[in-house]
């Protein structure tokens, strides 16, 4: 997805602008963690770069420490609490938009799958997209697998 994006949340109280910019391709992450997180089977992420998103509303925020001793923010609605970007310390000024917030969220075209080795076994994935049992152990394998979209 190229371009300016816009979003927000559920009840209207937070919108965003993502701008032209760095941005990796979106994917699906089916970790226990996103399972656990959005109450659903999986969760569909696009990294981008923190200062492009401009955000308009009242925002708040939760943190945990991830198996891999990473400290993890979710930011969300105030009101809904729609997770909108998740940030990650071990990738500083990066943002992780949680990509069911864009208001063209039917045009996400996933460029991988994650954590296919604990997705729901109902769960079908598409032929021809990369699937990764865990997750991408260094930043060239998550460059080869997501890449930039744009510079």
């Amino acid at each position: 997805m190229d371009g300016p994006l816009t979003g927000g949340c559920l009840c209207g109280a937070v919108r965003y602008t993502l701008r032209s910019g760095f941005r990796f391709r979106p994917y699906a992450c089916h970790c226990t963690d996103c399972q656990t997180r959005t109450g659903s089977a999986f969760s569909e992420h696009m990294l981008v770069m923190r200062s492009d998103l401009e955000i308009e509303g009242e925002l708040d925020s939760g943190s945990y420490r991830q198996p891999s001793g990473a400290d993890s923010s979710l930011w969300g609605c105030a009101i809904c609490k729609v997770r909108i970007f998740a940030e990650n310390s071990t990738r500083p000024g990066f943002a992780s938009l949680r990509c069911g917030t864009l208001d063209r969220s039917a045009e996400v075209v996933l460029a991988a799958h994650l954590w296919v080795g604990s997705k729901q076994p109902w769960v079908t994935l598409p032929d021809g997209v990369p699937t990764v049992m865990e997750q991408p152990r260094s930043q060239a394998e998550w460059m080869a697998l997501v890449g930039p979209t744009a510079v």
